[in-house]
């Protein structure tokens, strides 16, 4: 079964092409990563498939249904985006933020309801952050403001999640603990995109690996086939070995010493 369909697309902005004939299909369920320089297309593609762009040439399906032609209200029942960690400009509290979520499945002038407010306590005790709740959402930590938005796109209701670098700006702790809560939920079931500039995230939580490079898809696979020195030489121009640590998932780091030995000799 294929969630999403994306089907020889291309888009740029006036005559520079960003996205260049891509086809790509996604299944339900489990983190796909997308890797690649800044300017590879990973944030156009997301946001083609947000419906906030539209293709330049192709198509993009959901569930066999045409992304031009499904109502943002209802896309906004099946598809979350979770941006990068930002900050409000007003003091709303973690719950509240949390409660936005729910909008999509309430009229302007309609109250919420007690349902509504239960299933945003539901997500927020899920992904462990239940007291912060009356806490100010300017107040808390950069890993739990994120942790607040993926509580705010789970009270949506959405199985997909797109994230555009959802670890930036975040210390190792905190985004150790945002990959852990994002690798709980693709085991549920749900679906994780993310875009990274972090080939090791990728090897820790991820089923699948595409890699991006001047708008095309270059390599796509198993995180432990995909990532390799090659590839990685390939998609950022630079060399190294790697340190492959085994473990959950594993993960991939530059010997950046063992290379710099190798110059010097």
């Amino acid at each position: 079964m294929r969630l999403f369909e994306i089907n020889s697309v291309s888009f740029q902005y006036g005559r520079h092409r960003v996205i260049d004939d891509l086809s790509l299909a996604i299944g339900p369920g489990g983190a796909t990563a997308l890797l690649g320089p800044n300017g590879s297309g990973k944030s156009t593609l997301l946001k083609l498939m947000l419906g906030l762009l539209r293709p330049w040439r192709g198509s993009i399906w959901l569930e066999g249904h045409d992304l031009d032609r499904i109502p943002r209200r209802e896309l906004a029942r099946s598809v979350a985006y979770v941006p990068q960690v930002h900050r409000e400009a007003f003091g709303y509290t973690v719950f509240d933020v949390a409660l936005m979520g729910r909008m999509p499945h309430s009229s302007f002038f309609s109250r919420y309801s007690e349902k509504d407010y239960q299933i945003v306590r539901d997500a927020l005790r899920r992904l462990e952050i239940a007291h912060l709740a009356d806490r100010p959402y300017t107040q808390i930590s950069g890993g739990e403001r994120q942790l607040t938005l993926i509580a705010r796109a789970l009270a949506q209701g959405a199985r997909v999640f797109i994230m555009d670098e959802p670890s930036n700006s975040l210390d190792y702790g905190n985004q150790i603990r945002l990959l852990e809560r994002i690798g709980h939920l693709a085991n549920e079931g749900y679906t994780f995109l993310f875009s990274t500039h972090h080939p090791d995230h990728a090897m820790a939580i991820a089923d699948r690996v595409v890699m991006m490079k001047e708008g095309r898809i270059v390599h796509d696979g198993a995180p432990q086939a995909t990532i390799t020195a090659s590839t990685l030489a390939e998609l950022y121009g630079v060399s190294s070995q790697l340190l492959l640590a085994a473990g959950a998932g594993g993960c991939a780091i530059p010997d950046l010493r063992s290379q710099a030995a190798h110059m010097a000799n």
